[in-house]
This record gives structure tokens, C-alpha cells and sequence, in this order.
């Protein structure tokens, strides 16, 4: 694990060997960009780190910025945006991502712990108010789920994080989150009621929505579509990993029901790098 400082001089990390070569290959970092080991107070060059010697590291390119991914500016066309996406996205590795989401857990134990906790039980205490919670249920589950995610996504990517972030979803992107959660969760019921098949199929491709709302500001359906549509091209692998996760996440309620609170962000740190693995891919070089 490595943190990092970047041009605007802030840290961001520790994250992964595997997250830094994310960033290198970006652009977003360089061989000077100075970091130091997790458990080490020595700031030095990337490129005189063993992990990073000898690449393409040595050769600095342009100053690194802020790792974090560029939002779109405009209408986007579903088809043409996902297609990019999917041209430049690696394999998905099932085990590599439950690894990478493993150290993110290592990383940032009790925040995403505790976080995770909180959330859980507000959205709980929301969804049990006498007739208004149906109502709470069906309309606010997306941005309880939209606002989780983008904590994870700014810890992943390393930035400063606040606990208020984990409720940003009803501030930044309220109604497209809510209206994604709904329309998502009663087509992919309909798909289930249809057919089971269909139901698995949509609940499974439609699972980067709340992220690529709240992270790229798409609107419901165009992240919906998206979100469809880098899956699809994945889907497998994208499936094998939900039931690895949701199998991680049964465990932790057999072996101790507070487990699932150890166990749920292996599981929601899984998708979210999932996420950033095919629809943040470095940039074709």
C-alpha cells in the first residue's frame, strides 16, 4: 500500500500497487511523483520504489493531477460512450478485484466500517416509519446507495473524504439517483415476474447505475444504459464476482450476524472497483 502526494500537494492513499499503475498508466502520476510505503514516514520518486523501478515510471510525463476521472460535458449518447469504455476496459479479474477491494478494506478499516454501519441503519430507521417507509423504500433506496458508493469511490481513488460524504447522494444527484432506484428496481421486478432470467440479467447489468449518476453525472436512464451496456460485454465475469461477493457476504451473517458489517464492504468495495475498472480504464496510448 502507497500513498502519494499529488500536484495540488495533498496525499491521497494508501491504496494499492495495482491503483498507483492505474494512475502511472493515466497519466496521473509519474516516476517523480513522491510517495511512501504504508507503515514507512520516507517520502521518495515512485521510480525508486522496487515496485515501480525499471517502467515506465522512469520517464516522467506530463505533471501528475488529481486521479480522478473526467466527468462528461454534455449530452452523452449511451451507445457511443459505452462503446469507448468497453474498447479500453482490461478483463475484469474476479479474484484481482476482491483482492484490491481486501486492501481497500485494510486501508481504510473502520471508516468504511463505520460508515457502512451508519448508512445501513439511517436507511433502515427510514424504510420502518409507519406508511411512510414503503414510500421511503421505493424512492430513496438509489440515493442511500448512490451516496455509499461515492464515499467508496473517493477513498478508492484516494482523495480526502468527509463522513458526510457517504449522504452525498442527496445533495449532489437526488433526483436522478431516485429515479434511477426506482425505475431500476421495478423493470428489473417486472423482469423476475416475466422470467427469472431476465430479472438475474437486468439486476446484474444494471449495477454501475448509482455510480455513473453520481460520479459522471449521467441522467437515470443514459447511466442505466451505460451501465447495461459495459456489463453486458462482461457479464460473466461481472456475475461471478456479485456471487463471490454475495457469498462473502452470507458468511459474515452465518459466522456472526455483525459479521455481514465486516464482510458487506469486501463486497460493496468489490462493485465499486469493479466500477473503475471498466468504466474508468486508462486512456488508449
Amino acid at each position: 500500500m502507497f500513498t502519494i502526494i499529488g500536484a495540488d500537494g495533498k496525499e491521497y492513499g494508501p491504496v494499492s500497487v495495482e491503483q498507483v499503475q492505474t494512475w502511472i498508466a493515466a497519466g496521473r502520476a509519474n516516476g517523480q511523483t513522491k510517495a511512501k510505503r504504508e507503515g514507512s514516514a520516507e517520502w521518495k520518486p515512485l521510480a525508486e520504489h522496487p515496485e515501480f523501478a525499471g517502467g515506465s515510471t522512469t520517464t516522467p510525463p506530463p505533471p501528475a493531477v488529481n486521479p480522478v476521472p473526467p466527468v462528461p460535458t454534455g449530452p452523452v449518447d449511451p451507445k457511443t460512450y459505452a462503446a469507448d469504455l468497453i474498447a479500453r476496459a482490461p478483463k475484469l479479474g474476479i479474484g484481482d478485484t476482491i483482492g484490491r477491494s481486501w486492501d481497500l478494506l485494510k486501508g481504510n478499516f473502520w471508516p468504511l466500517v463505520g460508515v457502512t454501519f451508519v448508512v445501513l441503519v439511517v436507511q433502515a430507521v427510514a424504510n420502518a416509519i409507519p406508511l411512510l417507509g414503503i414510500l421511503a423504500s421505493l424512492l430513496l433506496s438509489g440515493v442511500f446507495i448512490g451516496g455509499l458508493y461515492f464515499y467508496y469511490l473517493r477513498r478508492l481513488h484516494g482523495e480526502t473524504v468527509e463522513f458526510g460524504d457517504a449522504f452525498a447522494g442527496f445533495t449532489l444527484a437526488f433526483v436522478p439517483l431516485m429515479l434511477a432506484g426506482l425505475v431500476s428496481s421495478l423493470l428489473t421486478l417486472v423482469g423476475f415476474l416475466l422470467l427469472i432470467l431476465p430479472g438475474i440479467y437486468l439486476a446484474v447489468a444494471w449495477s454501475f447505475t448509482m455510480l455513473l449518476v453520481i460520479d459522471k453525472k449521467l441522467e437515470f436512464w443514459t447511466a442505466m444504459e451505460v451501465s447495461r451496456r459495459v456489463i453486458t460485454a462482461q457479464w460473466w465475469r461481472m456475475f461471478g464476482l456479485m456471487i463471490l461477493a454475495a457469498i462473502l457476504g452470507v458468511l459474515g451473517l452465518l459466522l456472526f450476524l455483525f459479521g455481514v458489517f465486516f464482510t458487506l464492504p469486501i463486497t460493496i468495495g468489490s462493485l465499486v472497483i469493479a466500477y473503475e475498472t471498466l468504466c474508468n480504464p486508462p486512456p488508449k496510448a
